[in-house]
């Protein structure tokens, strides 16, 4: 007798999916009446996705990257079934959740309590569930009062954190995410990412829309890559990330993009890759809390596939508006490199660091010969300085004061 083993079935398969929307060349009432029967003339088709198949497995972190009007929004609405394609298919199991855009699904004259209920219910929440999990919703939005107060006064961060609370109590199998949390404050922000990472080792699986790149490669199993409604890369989200960072033109044909273009994009992914950096002490123990005056070290792990005659390595440490804090490259450093074939750790070491209190994020980057970016992730790691009083601000410094009476 032969077993068999059945097929995983997918949670989510897009078939052949196209969408288009009419735009209206004539904008006003006098225009549409005076062209009534020449419609043609004053209208054409956008498609905002092109023949698009792809396959989620259950249990995977998906992120869906490109630039702005590529398409990414579209494919999680036709997957949350937000809006139907006009041509192909999209097939899900499971409770969903989603997060498309700020605001959806709340009616604006209703108080944030009835809100829940109501999107609660949509999302396919009885009542009574919903009263099970409402004290919950409640604090881990963090909005308190305010619970009782018409959602049109909320600000857009009251607004997603009330959202995401309703939406990662659901118990969804699936939860689409787009790039809403970008609003919410540092804390909240971290308060989700910490959900979603929850949700991942849950055996949950997320599609995630975001342009901080950083998220993909750290939160990601795999990174889907969009221009002009088609998809252009899939695969490993590091390799996805440095394909959109290579400058492919949107401007330029898909079917060049999708040949030359799309194979030079992939020249520098072939040539070497940053897989991680994370930030330890000196004894080599990752943390994410130091004092001022602590050694401080950043490792990142660097694979190149082929031979690097010439090669470098920077370090840029940014604070939380992007503004440089400190920087170096092994060449400003002057280390100089050996051949490089396969992966090695390059160590910056920054001892007795004068950080002030505060956060701080890595950002890394690999140069190859004449200093030719190869690759760069933004935001690869982040560390914070604890506060203990007395100066503030990126650098902590020994200031002392005095008041001399009688000058």
């Amino acid at each position: 007798m032969t077993m068999t083993t059945a097929a995983v079935v997918p949670i989510v398969r897009v078939n052949d999916v196209s969408k288009r929307f009419v735009i209206r060349k004539d904008n006003s009432i006098k225009e549409r009446i005076l062209n009534v029967g020449r419609g043609a003339k004053f209208k054409e088709d956008f498609f905002a996705l092109k023949h698009v198949d792809l396959e989620i497995e259950a249990g995977t972190t998906i992120g869906l990257i490109g630039p702005n009007g590529s398409g990414k929004s579209t494919l999680l609405k036709a997957i949350g079934g937000i809006i139907q394609p006009t041509t192909g298919s999209v097939q899900r199991r499971g409770q969903m959740a989603a997060l498309l855009e700020l605001g959806a699904g709340f009616h604006p004259d209703l108080t944030g309590r009835e809100n829940v209920y109501l999107n609660a219910s949509i999302m396919g929440l009885s009542r009574r569930q919903t009263e099970t999990h409402f004290e919950e919703i409640l604090e881990f939005s963090g909005i308190g009062e305010f619970i009782d107060t018409q959602v049109k006064f909320y600000s857009s961060g009251m607004y997603v954190r009330l959202a995401f609370a309703v939406a990662v109590h659901v118990d969804p199998d699936l939860l689409l995410v787009d790039e809403v949390l970008a609003v919410g404050d540092e804390a909240f922000q971290k308060k989700c990412l910490d959900k979603i990472r929850a949700f991942q080792a849950e055996g949950r699986t997320i599609v995630l829309v975001s342009h901080t790149l950083s998220q993909i490669t750290s939160m990601c199993s795999r990174a889907i890559v969009l221009a002009k409604g088609s998809v252009v890369f899939d695969g490993d989200p590091f390799d996805a990330v440095s394909v959109l960072r290579s400058g492919f033109a949107t401007s330029i044909e898909l079917d060049s993009l999708k040949d030359d273009r799309l194979k030079a994009a992939m020249a520098n992914v072939e040539l070497g890759r940053i897989k991680g950096a994370r930030v330890t002490n000196s004894a080599g123990e990752q943390r994410p809390t130091f004092d001022t005056g602590d050694d401080i070290v950043v490792e990142v792990e660097i694979e190149a596939p082929k031979r690097l005659a010439s090669w470098s390595v920077g370090l840029h440490i940014n604070n939380p508006l992007g503004q440089l804090v400190t920087g170096a490259t092994s060449t400003s450093l002057d280390v100089g490199l050996g051949e490089l074939l396969g992966t090695c750790v390059a160590r910056f070491t920054l001892p007795h660091a004068p950080f002030g209190s505060g956060e701080y994020g890595v950002t890394v980057a690999l140069m190859g010969t004449q200093g030719q970016e190869i690759a760069r992730v933004t935001d690869a790691a982040s560390f914070s300085v604890n506060n203990h009083g007395g100066t503030w601000g990126p650098l902590r410094t020994d200031m002392t004061f005095e008041a001399i009476a009688g000058v």
